[in-house]
């Protein structure tokens, strides 16, 4: 264990071995309090254009991976066609995302931001990126790790495979 970690868990006197639901409970509340956190300032900004969680995991997503096919996004998101098609209709109708037809594959439509949407996309990012690393930073390198640790061993392995592709991709 890393001195940092180690005088984390000495400090607490709780072992990291061995949890308590008690000690779950509190990590499980903490997650929700910092979601809660960690999407009020996007919240914010897209609720004075109309949209809300759905469209921005969209819009992040199409920018991470421009050119991703909606049967991809559709994987990544775990939504409903339904669902993603009023989102995306909404994006594209509002200027924000263009829909282009495969050049292999005619029946794919294949998404990019455009400039507005990779205006507001920056918007969005900027807010959390600040949330995150005033966080990192009053946390410490150790606890970072640690923290990217628990979040990647949470991930399903269909949404981790995800999620390992974004990551190698270095965007």
């Amino acid at each position: 264990m890393a001195q940092g970690a180690s005088a984390v868990a000495q400090k607490g006197g709780e072992s990291l071995l061995f949890l308590t639901d008690e000690q779950l409970r509190k990590g499980i509340e903490a997650m929700f309090f910092a979601y809660r956190g960690f999407t009020a300032d996007p919240d914010r900004i897209l609720e004075e254009h109309g949209y809300g969680r759905a469209h921005h995991r969209a819009i992040h997503f199409i920018h991470r991976a421009p050119g991703t096919t909606v049967n991809n996004l559709l994987s990544i998101l775990g939504v409903t066609k339904q669902s993603l098609n009023r989102v995306l209709r909404a994006l594209v109708e509002d200027g924000l995302v263009e829909a282009r037809v495969g050049h292999r594959d005619k029946r794919e439509r294949h998404l990019y931001l455009t400039e507005s949407g990779a205006a507001l996309e920056q918007q969005l990012s900027d807010a959390q990126r600040e949330r995150m690393r005033a966080a990192y930073r009053a946390a410490g390198p150790v606890a970072v790790a640690g923290f990217r640790q628990v979040l990647e061993a949470m991930m399903d392995p269909e949404i981790r495979r995800h999620f390992d592709r974004l990551t190698e991709s270095g965007r």
